[in-house]
């Protein structure tokens, strides 16, 4: 099936789900954290305001049709969830597949075949997923229970899809195959820990301690990069170069990291280094993204979201 939702009753129903001010502050908050992530400068390798970073293939306007084009999408994967609150969540993951191979095709179309965003359209359309089953299941939506349900939809997923029939088709299958690297999917899997464990403690820290909230993003961002195996990196520049752009982000962050007065040049000279050994941490990107989004939700309390 293509999703649940092509008869007209359906149809009916998913119109008015997206006049619920809850539905549509989730697809704001999508767009919202892609375009932070994106906007946000300067960054080493990676698309921003100040240049195309690692890539040749895209630039930033590609980036603000992408957000836009996902953003639509995110009710669908919202009334998904929310139409399957019964079932287990190990059930989930197979009916949500064209759902996102139709957000991915969307994508591509706004961006004339540009992959700018597969990995966020993963792990955003696993999180509206979750959020539609904890709402039809009156539990609270927070960073927590979010994270949780993703974990529980993608149990199994780098065993399945990594680990038993790995022919090495795919980039993701090599790189598991070849390096142990299980990218998205583990990061899912694990109810995205890098995220709460890394990224989202230093931001929310950051913030609260009044800190600009752009220079916050962007000590979240080396934080990842310090320490996530990007599959991103290590598919242009292998072992060794992940190995180096980790080490260079830790060298940063224990240098002071944006606390340090001299922050944006030494970031523009790790762009530079970036660009010219080829490598886009696309990967930590993708969290990044995720961070942002999940910080918009409170740790382990809430009211209900209705």
């Amino acid at each position: 099936m293509m999703f649940s939702s092509m008869n007209s009753a359906n149809a009916a129903h998913r119109l008015e789900l997206n006049k619920l001010p809850w539905v549509v502050r989730c697809s704001q908050l999508a767009n919202s954290a892609m375009l932070n992530e994106v906007n946000l400068t300067p960054k080493p390798g990676l698309v921003d305001m100040r240049n195309n970073g690692a890539h040749k293939d895209m630039d930033l306007t590609d980036f603000y049709r992408s957000a836009e084009a996902i953003r639509v999408w995110i009710p669908y994967f919202i009334e998904y969830g929310m139409s399957t609150h019964l079932q287990p969540s190990s059930d989930i993951l197979y009916g949500l597949r064209p759902l996102g191979m139709a957000c991915e095709a969307s994508m591509y179309k706004a961006t004339s075949g540009v992959n700018t965003h597969k990995g966020t359209i993963f792990s955003l359309g696993l999180l509206a997923t979750a959020m539609g089953r904890l709402v039809s299941n009156q539990k609270a939506v927070t960073q927590q229970n979010l994270c949780h349900e993703v974990a529980a939809m993608s149990h199994g997923m780098v065993m399945r899809e990594l680990e038993q029939n790995n022919q090495a088709l795919t980039a993701g299958q090599r790189l598991y195959q070849q390096y142990g690297l299980s990218g998205a999917r583990g990061e899912a899997e694990s109810g995205f820990q890098s995220v709460q464990t890394t990224s989202l403690p230093v931001y929310q820290s950051l913030i609260a301690q009044g800190i600009d909230p752009q220079r916050a993003l962007l000590q979240a961002l080396l934080s990842l990069m310090a320490v996530n195996g990007d599959t991103n990196v290590a598919s242009r520049g292998g072992p060794e170069g992940l190995r180096w752009l980790q080490q260079t982000a830790q060298q940063f962050l224990a240098e002071g990291g944006v606390m340090q007065t001299d922050y944006i040049s030494k970031l523009k000279e790790f762009d530079r280094q970036c660009i010219e050994r080829n490598l886009s941490p696309g990967g930590s990107a993708d969290l990044l993204i995720v961070t942002w989004f999940l910080a918009q939700f409170p740790e382990s309390h809430s009211k209900n979201i209705n």
